[in-house]
């Protein structure tokens, strides 16, 4: 009798542990394999004194750029093949543009067409 009754109260407590291992495992398993994103590189770029600085630069593909306007005069940011544009842009508003694939990105403010810029991407 002692024996049956210590299978008894053994199987219920053991299905009880198993159980909750399974649950804990569940809540545990996704964070252990789960891998942090890789932040955005991003570069910032100013316009100031009716120009963009720096005039040229090469990234990697997959950064972001964001111009700001340190000019009291507004500006915009937009490219020869229109594949970004951004609104006028006033004193110290930002615009930015991720650039996903290789290529050489000529851009220029549409107010002042003699500011110009070139973004050249390419896998480093």
């Amino acid at each position: 009798m002692r024996y049956a009754f210590s299978l008894a109260v053994a199987y219920p407590f053991r299905a009880c542990a198993v159980l909750a291992l399974v649950l804990c495992s569940a809540f545990v398993t996704p964070a252990i394999f789960a891998t942090a994103a890789t932040p955005t590189p991003t570069v910032d770029l100013d316009i100031s004194k009716f120009a963009f600085t720096p005039k040229e630069i090469t990234i990697a593909p997959g950064t972001k750029l964001t111009w700001t306007n340190r000019d009291e005069t507004p500006h915009t940011v937009a490219s020869s093949d229109k594949s970004f544009a951004s609104k006028g842009l006033d004193t110290d508003d930002k615009f930015e543009h991720t650039f996903a694939s290789e290529g050489d990105f000529n851009y220029i403010c549409t107010v002042h067409p003699f500011m110009t810029g070139v973004v050249h991407v390419r896998k480093q």
